[in-house]
């Protein structure tokens, strides 16, 4: 990848990141904990499905730059789709980590902690996953297969298509005026 197509995707997933970052200030860890309604998720349940996702994507981005492995196999094409938009569909989707059994966060340092660490890993570890020439890949379950630069655009896309969850989560939360 050329190092200014890396450079600009570096710099997007951390705005992306930490925007999440500078919300988590905007609640206590009582408001983190608070669903919207029976069988949603809190907007904690939210962010340890971020970090827990976006962790596995990094280090599925890190196993492909690390090897030459399914260089010519295709990514699916919704996921192309996806990627020649730069963002996920804007719609609620379906997906494996998307119960409500996901657990909430132990605290709001906890996920400070979290999201400042794949923060690290990112400035750190995967600028040089993203310049690797390896053209590698690794296998996403539903879309095929993804080289380490396309696994943290995934990452990036994901943090950003849950901007719009949080937003309805927060509007359930106000509370109505009667009047």
């Amino acid at each position: 990848m050329a190092p200014d197509k890396a450079a600009n995707l570096i710099r997007q997933f951390n705005q992306t990141l930490c925007q999440w970052i500078t919300w988590l200030d905007d609640s206590t860890f009582t408001e983190l904990l608070r669903k919207p309604r029976p069988g949603a998720w809190s907007l904690g349940q939210m962010y340890v499905h971020l970090f827990l996702s976006t962790e596995h994507f990094i280090n599925q981005a890190k196993l492909a730059a690390a090897t030459r492995d399914n260089r010519d196999e295709p990514m699916h094409e919704n996921a192309r789709s996806m990627f020649d938009r730069n963002s996920f569909p804007p719609r609620i989707l379906e997906g494996p980590d998307n119960d409500s059994n996901i657990s909430q966060p132990g605290s709001k340092e906890e996920i400070a902690v979290r999201l400042t660490r794949i923060r690290e890993v990112i400035n750190s570890e995967m600028i040089a996953a993203v310049l690797s020439g390896s053209g590698g890949k690794t296998r996403h379950p539903g879309l095929l297969y993804f080289s380490g630069p396309e696994w943290l655009q995934f990452a990036e896309m994901h943090l950003r298509h849950h901007f719009l969850q949080r937003q309805r989560i927060k509007d359930e939360l106000i509370p109505t005026s009667n009047s």
